[in-house]
């Protein structure tokens, strides 16, 4: 049995296995065969063609005008409009507040599903929000009712019922499910629990056809935009978006992309690319094929200009590092010191880490809306 023993001891010994090149540390580059930096290196020769450089407002609109087009064709294009068909499911009465259920086709083969939540109390047509949910449950995540269907009082980490404090600060608030969350899941995903997305699945098909998921929910967005200019109850004129998290990337976009958002609100999203999805593991949905050819996200939260915009981020978010937000933050504001509306932009660092905040935005977005 000596022999034995002694095998069993040396092997506690040895280090761990640390893969095939370990050994041979001293005879070679450990950085040639380190994805990040090899990603990272190409970044810095990525030409951004399309990057913000004006100096007037005349140029910033021309350059508004020509990276909208491009990004339009980076995330896929959009389809033709066709018949909304909305249908309201149910009306529950709160005492602050009516919700609605309503579901719309967003495109032919495709429902979009919601809650419409109408602050009592306030003179017509009121200012919408529509609001975007992080990775989750989806809507209900936003809206006041818990993984058991229930409605909670208690607004709970991390998106805090967005939703309801949309209402609490006087706008409706039209809380949408994005593709892959919720009741807008494949029946793999749906048996693996309500937490569950199909993100990846839906993400990659969209790919695969040469479109993009962040192009489904922007197109859902404008579709939802249709159907709040088609009740006279809400001001054409005053319809906002926000959202944290994959939330806050469909408001970055949704917002550049479609004009008739009056204001946005970002959560826990704004950032570069270069430091988030370059650099960090992230959902699929978050990527656009070829986008650094072209721009940085700062340059896309510059296509909301002069559009009011107010973005926050935790100093402990760990997928979107805070001083990424901060250098983002900074571009971004270039543009809008460009357009002479300086004032339209605000921001906030709190204490906390990927989770909604609000404490500064919320007030912003009802002073910009006019509720």
């Amino acid at each position: 049995m000596a022999p034995a023993l002694k095998t069993k001891a040396n092997a506690q010994d040895q280090p761990a296995y640390a893969g095939a090149l370990a050994k041979f540390s001293g005879q070679i580059d450990a950085s040639a065969f380190d994805t990040l930096d090899y990603a990272r290196k190409r970044y810095e020769s990525m030409p951004r063609r399309m990057r913000f450089n004006a100096t007037t407002r005349k140029q910033a609109e021309a350059w508004q005008k020509k990276l909208r087009a491009k990004l339009i064709e980076l995330v896929g294009g959009f389809p033709d409009k066709t018949p909304l068909n909305p249908k309201v499911l149910e009306t529950r009465e709160f005492p602050n507040y009516t919700r609605e259920t309503i579901i719309f086709e967003s495109r032919p083969g495709l429902d979009v599903f919601g809650y419409l939540m109408i602050p009592k109390g306030k003179a017509k047509p009121i200012p919408s929000v529509i609001s975007v949910p992080g990775h989750g449950r989806g809507a209900d995540d936003i809206s006041g009712i818990d993984d058991k269907g229930r409605d909670r009082t208690e607004k709970v980490t991390y998106q805090y019922d967005y939703a309801i404090q949309l209402v609490e600060h006087g706008m409706a608030a039209f809380a949408i499910e994005p593709m892959g969350f919720g009741c807008r899941r494949d029946p793999a995903s749906r048996k693996k629990g309500l937490g569950q997305s199909s993100c990846q699945p839906a993400a990659g098909a969209a790919l695969l056809f040469g479109e993009t998921m962040i192009g489904w929910r922007v197109w859902d967005i404008m579709r939802t935009v249709d159907y709040l200019v088609s009740r006279p109850e809400f001001d054409p004129k005053r319809i906002g978006l926000m959202g944290i998290s994959g939330g806050g990337t469909c408001t970055v976009f949704g917002a550049a992309l479609e004009p008739r958002i009056s204001a946005a609100f970002v959560s826990g999203y704004l950032n570069t690319f270069r430091d988030s999805i370059l650099s960090l593991s992230h959902c699929i949905d978050n990527y656009v094929p070829g986008i650094l050819q072209w721009c940085e996200q700062h340059d896309v939260a510059g296509l909301i200009a002069p559009r009011p915009l107010f973005c926050e981020s935790g100093v402990n978010d760990d997928i979107f590092p805070i001083d990424a937000f901060k250098q983002s933050f900074a571009e971004v504001k270039k543009v809008y010191d460009v357009f002479g509306a300086s004032d339209l932009i605000g921001s906030e660092i709190h204490n906390g880490a990927h989770v909604f905040h609000g404490k500064q935005g919320l007030p912003f977005l009802a002073r910009q809306l006019k509720a």
